[in-house]
This record gives structure tokens, C-alpha cells and sequence, in this order.
């Protein structure tokens, strides 16, 4: 079993940071930043011009833990127990599921439980209770 460290402060300024950014998009330019909504809509780009913006916002995501390591934090490479295999479904299967479910956990999850969706609700309720029956089928019954 990997375990992770707890990191309370990181958590929560980490947090603190995905709510702002949410509330800013919404305020400034009345969008929702659901990272599985930007990332499709740049594969083949929507002509409304925004393609700048979403490529600069993927970019930030995959540029973040550069900045940090560069601020002076210490670099954990991150350790992953499954297979190439696995990962590859996995990763069809949430992109999948991202896509059914009209958004991912930090569309609904951030920006839609805090606009108070029902529909968002009943999303992340249906996140929740996956990954607590995946957790428990392959940590017990594997």
C-alpha cells in the first residue's frame, strides 16, 4: 500500500488557490473551469476564439509543479503501483466518464456544487460512491 504524507497547509492553500481561479473564470469571463470542458474543446479547437486561453490554462496545469520545484520545494516523483495497461483504462475511463457525464470532479465538483446544481450534486454523489466501490473491490476482494 503507498501512503502519502499529510499536508494540511499545502491542501488547503492548494485549494484555496482551484476555488479563487474557479470564482475568478466565473466572474471575469462567466465560465465554468471544468478542466475536462476546456481540454475537449481544444481537440479539434471551437472556432470562438477562446483556443488561447485553453491552451494557456493546460499549460499552467502541467507547468504548476515546475514553478513550485523552482520556488524551492522539495520534488517527489509520484509513485504509481499500476501498469501501463492499467493506466491507459483507466484514463479512457475517466475521460469517458468525463464526457457522459457532461463535465469532471472539478467542473461539477468546485464549480457546480457552488452554484448549488442538482445535477452536480447527483455527479459528484456518483464519483464518490465509484471510487469507494473501486477502493473497496481492489483493496479487499482482489
Amino acid at each position: 500500500m503507498i501512503e502519502t504524507t499529510f499536508t494540511p497547509v499545502a491542501s488547503l492553500v492548494g485549494g484555496g488557490l482551484i476555488g479563487l481561479a474557479a470564482a475568478l473564470l466565473m466572474l471575469l469571463q462567466g465560465k465554468i473551469a471544468g478542466i475536462s470542458g476546456i481540454v475537449s474543446r481544444l481537440l479539434p479547437p471551437d472556432a470562438d476564439g477562446e483556443t488561447g486561453g485553453r491552451l494557456a490554462f493546460v499549460a499552467d496545469l502541467a507547468l504548476a509543479p515546475l514553478v513550485v520545484y523552482a520556488a524551492g520545494s522539495d520534488w517527489q516523483a509520484p509513485q504509481i503501483a499500476a501498469t501501463i495497461p492499467v493506466l491507459v483504462v483507466a484514463g479512457l475511463l475517466v475521460g469517458f466518464g468525463s464526457v457522459w457525464g457532461n463535465g469532471c470532479t472539478s467542473g461539477h465538483g468546485i464549480c457546480g456544487l457552488s452554484r448549488l446544481s442538482l445535477r452536480s450534486l447527483i455527479a459528484v454523489a456518483t464519483f464518490m460512491a465509484s471510487a469507494i466501490a473501486t477502493v473497496f473491490v481492489v483493496r479487499h476482494l482482489l
